[in-house]
């Protein structure tokens, strides 16, 4: 099933840089999804409020990723986005999908990953993060599993993390193109329960009830940096 997930998102024009089951044995690991907000969620242009945007496909994709978690698991995994700016549409965003944390305005990511791994306690190595940009390699170093969102206009960049060993996976859509959604897919897909998880999203079965329960309970907590510490925002 696993080779038939990397052969479906390989036509597509995804890249595996780790071959799909190996992805899938770090998959098992993990208890956490971070995510960087510009570049990833969309194309990085800001509006006229200096904040930048999302899609609704891609936002599916993450709640669909967070229950296939749920249905492994019995419970919520722990959920962050790390952005090194300040987006009025990413905290709307975090509040609300209910993830866990939102760090904003953080130029040394690695700081941010530290403080969120320590309050779930969680390993850096049980945590999936996806990315775009050079600001994000501090925790693409160091995490479980790297999915790096697609980008044309940076080959150079995309060389060195193919090179550096950075990244599992290269998105074919390119950033603000649906590509969280594509990786959110991919996860699932590896996982072998993307049925099951479509199956009891349509008919809101008993366990994706308890899981949304579970999801809107929690809250959002902000950061972000002073002193090169985190602080809440």
């Amino acid at each position: 099933m696993n080779l038939d997930i990397e052969l479906i998102f390989s036509e597509i024009g995804g890249t595996f840089l780790s071959n799909a089951l190996d992805i899938s044995a770090k998959l098992k690991t993990i208890k956490a999804f971070v995510f960087d907000w510009d570049g990833v969620f969309n194309n990085a242009v800001k509006n006229e409020n200096k904040s930048s945007n999302f899609n609704e496909a891609d936002s599916m994709g993450t709640n669909l990723l967070r229950f296939n978690y749920f249905l492994h698991n019995n419970k919520m995994p722990a959920c962050a986005i790390i952005s090194g700016e300040k987006n009025e549409m990413a905290f709307y965003f975090c509040n609300r999908e209910h993830f866990d944390a939102s760090y904003y305005k953080v130029a040394d990511k690695i700081i941010a990953l530290e403080h969120f791994c320590k309050a779930n306690n969680i390993e850096k190595s049980e945590v999936c993060y996806m990315f775009d940009d050079v600001l994000d390699l501090s925790i693409a170093k160091v995490c479980g599993i790297r999915i790096l969102i697609n980008r044309k206009a940076n080959p150079l960049f995309k060389n060195y993390v193919i090179n550096n060993k950075l990244a599992d996976y290269i998105t074919a859509h390119e950033s603000g193109n649906f590509a969280v959604r594509e990786a959110c897919e991919m996860l699932i897909g590896l996982s072998e329960t993307y049925n099951d998880v479509i199956e009891h999203r349509t008919d809101f079965s008993p366990i994706y009830k308890d899981y949304i329960t579970q999801r809107q309970a929690a809250p959002t907590t902000f950061f972000t940096v002073e002193n090169n510490e985190i602080v809440v925002g």
